[in-house]
């Protein structure tokens, strides 16, 4: 495979200005790779810091949903998306944050199979739909997130990250964005 993050000609800022370099160290610090869609991003590191900073917002922020709970709705909405790259990418956070490669595993070919609670099931349906269907989406929907405990805010969070998903799997399959190798292999 070609070292290009994408089939689009648009190589890295070089030099990196240095606060984006020490954020590509911190990642090859803690993940042992920079994620090939910073990569994809640093043509433009304006684009790059707003990509980064609604990604950090929405996925590490302070929510009502877990960690994992955010990547379970990035594998789902992925898996009807059928995004290759952040099916592997967020298949590989699911694993890494359950502890169960065989869920992750479950999510990235259909949640249903999954042994989930009651609260997980509703949410992934809510995010489902809203992929499917978003024009459908009603009280009633919001209502059956709230009977399982979900908060207005939570159901905010839910509906951001399923939408950002949505939006990054388009970018990514347009541009043949392709995950890291080393994604495949971990957590397994």
């Amino acid at each position: 495979m070609s070292q290009k993050p994408t089939a689009l000609d648009l190589p890295m800022v070089d030099p990196l200005p240095e606060t984006t370099q020490k954020y590509f160290d911190i990642c090859q610090e803690k993940l042992g790779l920079v994620p090939n869609v910073l990569k994809a991003y640093a043509f433009d590191v304006d684009k790059l810091n707003a990509f980064t900073a609604l990604y950090n917002d929405l996925m590490l922020g302070d929510s009502g949903l877990s960690k994992l709970e955010r990547e379970m709705i990035a594998v789902a909405v992925s898996s009807i998306n059928k995004c290759f790259y952040c099916l592997t990418a967020h298949g590989q956070a699911v694993r890494a944050l359950s502890g169960d490669p065989i869920l992750g595993e479950m999510m990235v070919m259909n949640w249903r199979v999954a042994d989930l609670d009651a609260r997980q099931a509703a949410m992934l349906e809510f995010a489902e739909k809203l992929t499917l269907e978003s024009h459908k989406i009603t009280e009633k929907d919001r209502d059956a997130l709230r009977s399982v405990g979900f908060s207005d805010r939570d159901i905010w969070d839910i509906a951001n990250t399923a939408g950002f998903y949505n939006m990054t799997n388009r970018v990514a399959s347009a541009t043949d964005m392709r995950p890291n190798d080393e994604y495949h292999a971990q957590t397994r």
